[in-house]
């Protein structure tokens, strides 16, 4: 064998064709663009899990020390060191118990529970009687909250002695909710529905409402309003006839225009604050966002949302076809001209004679507590570094959203 046939035989395996597995453009840098391409999708996701269960980590903390009774773990507090675990209860509800019976009956938890809180004076006796007989029917636990002190004139209504009154003269809806509302004494409730007292029920079934709250995973809901009804001071809650429910509003009128892009309150996600309905998780949420001190409620409709556990724009909704007449009848702090009794007609010459209109100093309260209440949420926003909030146009929330909904119309 020559030297130059050996040669030629040494060298022949590590000839290869530059192109052999189709160069830099063929299947070879296919398969790395690919790879590539799962990688970065990969990492995107493994961000977006690491953030969520970030947040709720956070989330369960915060809960832990606002809530140590909550946590079963927690509940040996120093406070209750002295006592055994077994025998502590950290929840209560609000149903009525017999002094004495041979068999006392135990509420059944696998049931289902639903509470009727309504602020009630005595003038609007008659409608409540008919709320109440509505919900009376569907085994709703009665709750009624007595702003003008007459308890006493309630007691002529047969189911009266079943229902839970609680007085104190001349406070509003919310500053009974959050001294006798609270998370864990109402835990037993499915849904708690927190009215006004000026509500016309002719068209409404709490059975049919909460059917289609459930069907729909409605957490925040109200009834929609009859378009006759005396005050309508948002058009998403004007019933739509052809409809069972709605979410949203289309409206180009006016300075605040709904279109597909809003994404927030008042064209989507918000109810008002003379009906809603909340489910148990939406009302631990909403209790803690009841102001103490800040009692006629004024800008927390804006702020619902946030407690919807998830997007408001699926979780927050208006019932059409179960729907109520809002009379507007004003009646805490004074009456409305039209049905004024002598007393009050009395009561307002007092009024007229030491220059004080109790109407006007009201809207003024609630105007200023609207203000407080707006200032405390943007201090909060600012101090709170951890807190992410899920409805602005860059978290990763809305991000997600948007995302879904573009590929869903490119799908089609």
């Amino acid at each position: 064998m020559s030297m130059k046939t050996f040669k030629s035989w040494r060298w022949s395996p590590r000839k290869k064709p530059v192109l052999s597995d189709g160069g830099p453009h063929g299947a070879h840098g296919f398969r790395m663009r690919q790879l590539s391409f799962m990688a970065f999708v990969c990492i995107a996701t493994m961000f977006i899990v690491y953030r969520t269960t970030s947040y709720q980590h956070q989330q369960t903390e915060i809960d832990a020390e606002r809530h140590p009774f909550d946590n079963t773990q927690n509940l040996r507090t120093l406070e209750l060191d002295n006592l055994p675990q077994g025998v502590i209860q950290a929840r209560s509800d609000l149903e009525l118990k017999p002094l004495w019976s041979h068999s006392r009956p135990k509420v059944d938890d696998s049931s289902s529970h639903n509470l009727l809180a309504i602020a009630a004076g005595i003038r609007q006796k008659q409608n409540v009687d008919s709320i109440v007989q509505k919900f009376l029917a569907e085994n709703f636990t009665i709750m009624l909250f007595h702003y003008d002190g007459n308890m006493n004139s309630w007691w002529n209504l047969e189911w009266s002695n079943k229902a839970i009154h609680v007085v104190a003269q001349n406070q509003t809806k919310w500053w009974f909710a959050k001294r006798f509302l609270h998370p864990d004494v109402v835990s037993i409730y499915d849904y708690i529905f927190l009215w006004d007292e000026d509500l016309g029920v002719q068209h409404f079934h709490p059975g049919r409402y909460l059917e289609i709250v459930k069907s729909e995973r409605f957490e925040i809901s109200q009834p929609a309003l009859d378009p006759n009804s005396t005050e309508i001071h948002h058009r998403i809650t004007i019933r739509k006839k052809t409809k069972r429910f709605h979410r949203r509003i289309y409206d180009y009128r006016g300075f605040t225009k709904c279109t597909r892009s809003s994404m927030g309150p008042p064209c989507t996600g918000w109810v008002e604050g003379m009906a809603p309905v909340f489910s148990r998780s939406a009302w631990r949420c909403t209790w803690h966002l009841i102001q103490n001190d800040l009692v006629h409620g004024w800008g927390l409709d804006m702020k619902l949302g946030y407690c919807a556990q998830g997007d408001r724009t699926k979780r927050v909704g208006i019932i059409d076809s179960e729907y109520v007449v809002h009379q507007g009848i004003q009646t805490l702090g004074g009456s409305s001209a039209k049905k004024a009794s002598k007393s009050e007609d009395s009561t307002k010459v007092k009024q007229k004679r030491s220059g004080v209109d109790t109407r006007v100093e009201i809207r003024r309260q609630s105007t200023s507590e609207l203000k407080v209440f707006k200032e405390r949420w943007e201090k909060a926003v600012t101090e709170d570094s951890s807190w992410v909030d899920p409805y602005s146009r860059n978290s990763w929330f809305n991000l997600f959203s948007k995302t879904r909904k573009t590929r869903s119309k490119r799908s089609w």
